[in-house]
C-alpha cells in the first residue's frame, strides 16, 4: 500500500471489502457479493476508521438471517482458519474482522450472551475482540468475568489476551466498562504467568492503566507477583517497568524503589543550556551527575512549555538508565523543536527544562524560544 494512503484507507479499501464478501459468499450461497461490495463502497471513503466498521456491520446484518441464532453458523463457516499457532507476538490479524465483532455486539448483547462469546471466542483468533466485549461486560458482567476465567487458560493465546485486554480500565477506542479495578485482578494473576509476550505486555498495560487510579493496588499485585514465582524472572521485571512507567514519568518514590532505583539518593546535579533556541531548531543540553559510584540512576527530563494565554505545559521525556560509574556521569541531548508537528504546536517566549533523577527533580534551567526564521 503506499504510504500516502490514510490508515483507515489500509485497512478498509475495496480489496479488502471484497475479501470478507468473497468469504461469506462462499459459506451461503444465497449471500450477495458483489452487491454487498456496492452498498459498503457507496459510503466508505467518507466516513472515519470507527465509523468504517459500524457501516460494515450494519451493511453486513442486512444480508445475514435477522436472527443471530440463525446467522451464525454462516459466520463461524465465512471465518478464515486462525492466526499463527506457533507464533507469541506482534499478530494483530486483519482489521477487515473488526465489523464482525461490532455485528455480533450489535446482535447478541440484549439477548444472546452465551453464544456471543463463543462467536467472539472464534472471531478474536482471526483478530482481536477487545472492543467487542465489552458490551457484554457491561451487561453481563458476572456470566463474562465466568467465561474469562475460563478462558484465561483457553490454548490459543489470542483469547488468553483477550482476557486482560477486552477488561481494561482505559483501552483505547473502546466502551467504558463499569467493573471495579479490582474485578479483573484475579484474571491479571492467571495471566501474568503466560508464556508470551502478546499476553504478558497486555497484562502490563492493565496495569498501567490502573495504576492512574490506585498505584498501591497495582505496586501490592507485583510485589505478589514476584513473590509467587510462576512468571520467569526477566519477563516480569519487564512487565513491572512497562506495568510503571506512568507513575516512573510522575516520579512517583514507590514505583522507582520497585525498579531498583532510589529517590532519595545523595548526588549533585548540573543542567546546561543555551540562552536562546529557535523553533525548528535542536536544544541542545549536557547534565552531569555526581554520587555514589556505581549507583543506579533513571534519568529523565522534564520541558515547560509555554500555552497560549500564558499558560504552561509539561512533557516528561527519557533520558538514560545508568549507572554513575566512578561517581561521575556525563550526559547530552539534542533535542528537536519542531515547528510543524500538528499535535502541538510551539510557542515562542520562556521556557524551563528540568532534569529527573530517580523520580525527584534535582536541577533546572530556563531558556528562550524564539519565533521560527
Amino acid at each position: 500500500m503506499a504510504s500516502g494512503f490514510s490508515l483507515k484507507d489500509q485497512l478498509f479499501n475495496r480489496d479488502k471489502v471484497r475479501y470478507l464478501a468473497g468469504l461469506f459468499s462462499a459459506a451461503e450461497a444465497g449471500f450477495d457479493a458483489e452487491v454487498f461490495e456496492a452498498q459498503v463502497m457507496a459510503k466508505l471513503p467518507e466516513l472515519e476508521l470507527k465509523q468504517r466498521i459500524v457501516l460494515i456491520a450494519q451493511v453486513l446484518a442486512d444480508h445475514l438471517p435477522q436472527a443471530l441464532p440463525e446467522a451464525a453458523p454462516i459466520l463461524l463457516k465465512a471465518l478464515p482458519p486462525p492466526l499463527d499457532p506457533g507464533k507469541t507476538d506482534d499478530d494483530f490479524g486483519d482489521f477487515i474482522f473488526a465489523p464482525l465483532g461490532e455485528y455480533v455486539a450489535a446482535k447478541g448483547a440484549g439477548a444472546h450472551p452465551g453464544l456471543s462469546l463463543d462467536l467472539l471466542e472464534e472471531i478474536t483468533q482471526r483478530f482481536s475482540m477487545e472492543w467487542a466485549i465489552r458490551p457484554f461486560l457491561n451487561r453481563w458482567p458476572d456470566a463474562v468475568l465466568a467465561r474469562l476465567g475460563e478462558w484465561s487458560t483457553h490454548s490459543s493465546y489470542h483469547v488468553r489476551r483477550l482476557v486482560s485486554e477486552g477488561t481494561r480500565p482505559r483501552l483505547p477506542w473502546g466502551e467504558a466498562v463499569g467493573l471495579n479495578l479490582a474485578d479483573p485482578l484475579p484474571l491479571l494473576d492467571q495471566l501474568h504467568g503466560d508464556s508470551t509476550r502478546y499476553v504478558t505486555r497486555s497484562v502490563a498495560n492493565h496495569l498501567n492503566d490502573i495504576a492512574k487510579k490506585d498505584p498501591d493496588l497495582v505496586m501490592d499485585r507485583l510485589q505478589g507477583w514476584h513473590g509467587a514465582g510462576v512468571q520467569d524472572r526477566k519477563e516480569l521485571d519487564w512487565m513491572t517497568s512497562h506495568a510503571l512507567r506512568g507513575l516512573v514519568k510522575a516520579g512517583h518514590p514507590r514505583a522507582m524503589a520497585m525498579l531498583g532505583y532510589d529517590p532519595e539518593l545523595a548526588l549533585e546535579a548540573l543542567i546546561e543550556v543555551p540562552d536562546k533556541v529557535r523553533i525548528g531548531a535542536a536544544l541542545d543540553f549536557t547534565c552531569r551527575l555526581e554520587g555514589a559510584a556505581g549507583a543506579p540512576v533513571l534519568v529523565d527530563y522534564i520541558l515547560h512549555f509555554q500555552r497560549p494565554g500564558g499558560k504552561t505545559s509539561a512533557k516528561v521525556f527519557k533520558l538514560k538508565q545508568a549507572r554513575i560509574a566512578g561517581g561521575r556521569l556525563e550526559l547530552g541531548k539534542k533535542h528537536k523543536l519542531k515547528g510543524d508537528a500538528t499535535t502541538f504546536k510551539l510557542v515562542p517566549g520562556p521556557h524551563r527544562i528540568e532534569l529527573m533523577v530517580n523520580g525527584k527533580v534535582r536541577a533546572g534551567a530556563a531558556f528562550e524560544l524564539l519565533p521560527e526564521s
